[in-house]
């Protein structure tokens, strides 16, 4: 039931938030990025319970260890991209955010190179 908390929290904030806005913005902008922050630490603590029960599962990937790595960086990326971006469009710099949103796909590509390469060559080996 963690997600009815996060939901109440977040509804709570932007409630109060908007009572700021009107009057004193700045206000309502560290109030929405407080409430972000809090969301965030909350995340994290359930990522902690993802990756243990990951780390159960790699026995069964036999060596292959390292894409989970690959994938566990590009939630990473996405998610602190969308988190920084988020709070920039809040507080009115959408084309800031844009630029965030392009760097974390842009790193989320060139990080998967080496996996489409290996992908490649497991299909070269197999066709050849």
């Amino acid at each position: 039931m963690e997600i009815i908390r996060i939901g109440m929290l977040g509804v709570a904030g932007v409630m109060l938030a908007l009572q700021f806005k009107s009057g004193r913005p700045e206000y309502a902008l560290y109030l929405g990025a407080g409430i972000c922050l809090i969301i965030f630490t909350f995340s994290i603590s359930g990522l902690k319970a993802l990756l243990e029960r990951i780390r159960e599962l790699q026995g069964a990937l036999n060596g292959s260890t390292d894409y989970l790595g690959f994938l566990f960086r590009a939630v990473g990326i996405t998610y602190v991209c969308e988190f920084c971006a988020s709070i920039c469009k809040d507080a009115g710099y959408g084309a800031v955010a844009g630029q965030i949103e392009i760097f974390g796909k842009l790193s989320v590509l060139l990080m998967g190179i080496p996996v489409l390469a290996a992908v490649i060559e497991n299909i070269n080996a197999i066709a050849g």
